[in-house]
């Protein structure tokens, strides 16, 4: 069930006046309520202890009156549960990565799914905080970025070993991917409408391989067990070459990860939405310099018709910054509905 209408009607590519809208990121270090518990919690604690993950979660709801609040939690989660040591510092932090010994040594994937409980329970209780009219999703990392990052190889491709490609493939398709099909499910069944898959690092891959091997794994193993339920975003992201992506792929969309060119996009795609595209960076930016470019965005899709900008998720092309204003977010969720609230 979809909780919000204009969520579901992006969904659904209907046509409507009002865009949803909704950050990757909305819960997080820009905002006040984020800061005041972070003064008294670590960030480990206000993910697994899922009483204060729903208050993270439903704080930016609350205040900004976003339509779809999120899980609020860590993608590198389950690399803990494979035996990796993690910590927050405040980004993370690993004293080892994997190794050609370590899947002998990886739990079984019940056992993982286990020690991610705080999940399901974070989302069943956040649900329970939401109005009734607010969508909840979920969220995993894609399983190239957790093996990235199980690697220590997140940003330097220097280090990707290519004689071990052998080992990362077995990692990734025997333990990575049915690990993240476990949580997913649990995701699902714990309230959350649909899921989200961030893998950003995903980029890191030839073009050639992401679609004809990797993509094509995702596909088979992940989007047609959950058909219509998954949204991916890559950086780069060699799929926002082709729209009819979303219907051939069975998602229910796809993160547009570029400032410049969705317009485009939306006017040829059919089916699923597309989520995008405000530069995060204005958000930081004194309010005048933000509202230049808020205006511009706002008239790039008001020369839309609501019929092609059907399936349009407004938001960013990315994350919130840790620096945005809270005043310019606020004015950037109230003008957006009030700039398409009247037919154009």
């Amino acid at each position: 069930m979809i909780r919000n209408k204009r969520f579901e009607n992006a969904l659904k590519n209907t046509p409507q006046q009002i865009p949803p809208i909704w950050f990757m990121r909305q819960a997080g270090r820009y905002h006040s309520h984020y800061q005041g518990l972070r003064k008294k919690y670590s960030f480990e604690q206000l993910c697994k202890n899922y009483e204060l993950a729903s208050k993270v979660a439903c704080g930016p709801i609350d205040e900004f009156d976003y339509d779809v609040a999120i899980l609020f939690s860590d993608i590198l989660f389950p690399l803990e549960s494979m035996g990796l040591k993690l910590k927050y510092a405040p980004g993370p932090i690993f004293d080892s990565y994997f190794n050609e010994n370590s899947i002998a040594k990886i739990k079984p994937i019940d056992e993982i799914i286990d020690d991610l409980s705080f999940q399901r329970k974070a989302l069943i209780e956040t649900r329970s905080r939401l109005p009734d009219d607010k969508s909840l999703v979920g969220f995993v990392g894609g399983p190239w970025t957790l093996l990235s990052y199980g690697l220590g190889i997140k940003n330097d491709l220097e280090k990707l070993n290519l004689n071990n490609f052998q080992f990362y493939e077995k990692l990734l398709y025997d333990v990575i991917i049915p690990v993240t099909v476990k949580t997913i499910e649990m995701q699902l069944d714990s309230d959350a409408e649909i899921v989200y898959i961030f893998d950003t690092n995903a980029r890191q891959l030839k073009s050639d391989y992401f679609m004809n091997k990797y993509f094509k794994k995702l596909k088979d193993h992940i989007f047609n067990i959950f058909p219509k339920k998954i949204a991916y975003f890559s950086k780069d992201n060699p799929l926002l070459k082709d729209v009819s992506s979303i219907e051939n792929n069975n998602l229910a969309g796809l993160v547009y990860g570029k400032s410049e060119g969705l317009e485009a996009y939306l006017k040829s795609n059919q089916k699923g939405f597309l989520q995008g595209n405000f530069e995060p960076r204005l958000l930081e930016k004194p309010f005048d310099e933000f509202k230049q470019g808020f205006d511009k965005f706002i008239d790039r899709f008001s020369k839309l018709s609501i019929e092609e900008r059907s399936g349009w998720i407004c938001s960013l092309n990315h994350g919130v910054l840790p620096k945005s204003s809270e005043f310019n977010v606020k004015y950037f969720i109230d003008s957006v509905r009030e700039s398409f609230s009247a037919p154009k």
